[in-house]
């Protein structure tokens, strides 16, 4: 059997957005793909403080693309850190707070939040259910350190104004309230080629999941990309094949789709 290197986004792919939880036909799935021999890592645009959703799968995980590619490591070894430009970085945090809007900054180690109207706390910790979001620290604090991710609350049509201004970035949103902006060349889609040649792997031999636009360089990189049932339809536009919904068994039905388990 041809061994391959399997990459999932967590929210809406391995997590349910209805049960917060990973239903248990992934788990079976997951489970039998490792004893198949096969690798499993995870593609998130979620830092590593609030990736805590994952404890059914921890033990089967070989390594993680975190922040949307911008920090991935292996057993706690780093393979890849890109950070954002500090003045990108200055930028958006004086615009958040000129125009009041809604503000994540990731730090290497850190994050803070600037959150005036509570949107943050309810999309998150209510309809995603972060958790550790009280661990966060203040903006100068984690201005002090390389700057990994901003995920700035505001709409699509201000966002191209926004991006404009720090043309050293790129954005990908998978919620329609707030989008995750990293340093160019830190996407998902790079974070595989990344694991693959420090693995030593062919990318051909690599598989992607996804539902949200910032999976979109990771479908088109890996040398299989399956959107989820419940994906953007621009996200199943690009990928080689569609699967049923996170809470239709829709990893274990591809993965038996593409004889893997």
């Amino acid at each position: 059997m041809r061994k391959y290197a399997l990459f999932f986004d967590i929210d809406g792919t391995l997590v349910s957005f209805k049960t917060h939880q990973i239903p248990p036909s992934t788990i079976f799935a997951l489970t039998q793909a490792k004893a198949n021999g096969h690798q499993v890592f995870i593609a998130t645009g979620r830092p590593p403080l609030i990736i805590t959703n994952l404890g059914a799968i921890e033990h089967l995980i070989d390594g993680y693309i975190t922040i949307n590619g911008a920090l991935c490591f292996i057993n706690n070894k780093v393979i890849s850190c890109k950070d954002i430009p500090h003045d990108a970085a200055l930028f958006a945090v004086n615009d958040a707070q000129e125009k009041n809007y809604g503000l994540i900054v990731v730090g290497e180690k850190d994050v803070a939040v600037i959150d005036p109207h509570g949107e943050v706390d309810r999309i998150f910790r209510q309809e995603i259910a972060v958790e550790n979001l009280e661990k966060a620290k203040t903006v100068e604090e984690v201005l002090e350190q390389r700057i990994l991710q901003l995920t700035p609350f505001f709409s699509a049509e201000y966002e191209h104004e926004f991006m404009a201004h720090i043309p050293c970035c790129t954005s990908g949103r998978w919620h329609p309230a707030f989008t995750d902006v990293t340093a160019i060349g830190a996407d998902k889609g790079e974070g595989i080629l990344t694991m693959a040649r420090h693995l030593n792997l062919n990318p051909e031999n690599t598989i992607a999941f996804g539902d949200g636009g910032n999976d979109t360089s990771m479908i088109k990189n890996a040398g299989i990309g399956v959107a989820m049932g419940n994906a953007l339809d621009m996200l199943k536009q690009d990928a080689d094949y569609t699967t049923s919904s996170v809470d239709e068994d829709g990893i274990m039905k591809a993965l038996r789709h593409f004889n893997l388990i």
